[in-house]
């Protein structure tokens, strides 16, 4: 069973920094995208940044050049480092894997099958 924990969400204000880890269990998935993912009550989920095994990146329009997504295979975790933070990043993050990779279809929801819970970002201005 994949299991998917987030950790490191929280509140700060508009210019900082935070991190998030995503660590990953209970799968096998030899090829695979790893990705996060946003939302904001009454919106759509929004793909932020999505990482595959070939080390293949992509990211939002919207956090282009302030956020990194990153992974430690030996630790089994996702990273998102989040720069110069926004009052409309505000958000709950999600982190997601799927067991393919298709570069063009990167930050498309519904090509993940397994999630985590989310954790609350909250950035003030």
């Amino acid at each position: 069973q994949v299991q998917l924990v987030e950790s490191g969400g929280g509140s700060v204000q508009a210019g900082g920094s935070l991190r998030l880890a995503c660590v990953a269990s209970g799968y096998t998935y030899s090829a695979n995208t790893m990705a996060w993912f946003r939302q904001v009550p009454g919106k759509e989920r929004e793909g932020v940044a999505a990482i595959d095994t070939l080390g293949s990146t992509a990211y939002s329009e919207s956090v282009k050049g302030r956020f990194t997504i990153s992974k430690d295979n030996a630790k089994n975790t996702l990273y998102l480092q989040m720069n110069s933070l926004k009052p409309e990043d505000t958000a709950v993050y999600s982190c997601a894997v799927r067991a393919f990779i298709y570069r063009s279809r990167m930050l498309l929801s519904g090509t993940y099958n397994n999630w985590g819970q989310g954790t609350q970002v909250t950035v003030s201005s």
